[in-house]
């Protein structure tokens, strides 16, 4: 095996590992943000929770889910992408009592990598 025998060879090394793991790490859609924001306290109940990802994501393969503090699924169950934007993901809600919500998300980006995570928001009272 050879060796990385100089400093700039080791230093040229490094730097295409940090490129290719960094190439890796963009491929993946993760939220730019959302609507309600993240963890956000909130006046009014939404018509419908909106997640703008960081990619373009695949549909077919990507949904919102919406959860009362009871764990009971309460969103409509017509998660839909944008016709116009993308990487933004919709999913209507019924009108909501105050309380707080949970927020799971699941998307495959185009590129095949898949992300999820969950975020809360509450309703005052």
């Amino acid at each position: 095996m050879k060796t990385l025998q100089s400093p700039f060879a080791f230093m040229r090394f490094t730097l295409a590992l940090i490129l290719a793991l960094a190439g890796i790490a963009s491929a993946h859609a993760f939220v730019d943000h959302a609507d309600p924001k993240v963890g956000a306290q909130i006046d009014a109940a939404p018509a419908d929770v909106k997640i703008w990802f960081t990619q373009q994501i695949e549909p077919a393969f990507s949904k919102i889910r919406v959860f009362d503090a009871e764990g009971r699924q309460i969103d409509n169950k017509d998660c839909r992408q944008d016709k116009d934007d993308k990487k933004l993901l919709i999913v209507s809600l019924p009108k909501l009592p105050a309380g707080t919500y949970k927020v799971e998300w699941r998307v495959v980006s185009i590129d095949t990598h898949h992300t999820s995570g969950d975020f809360k928001f509450t309703i005052k009272p």
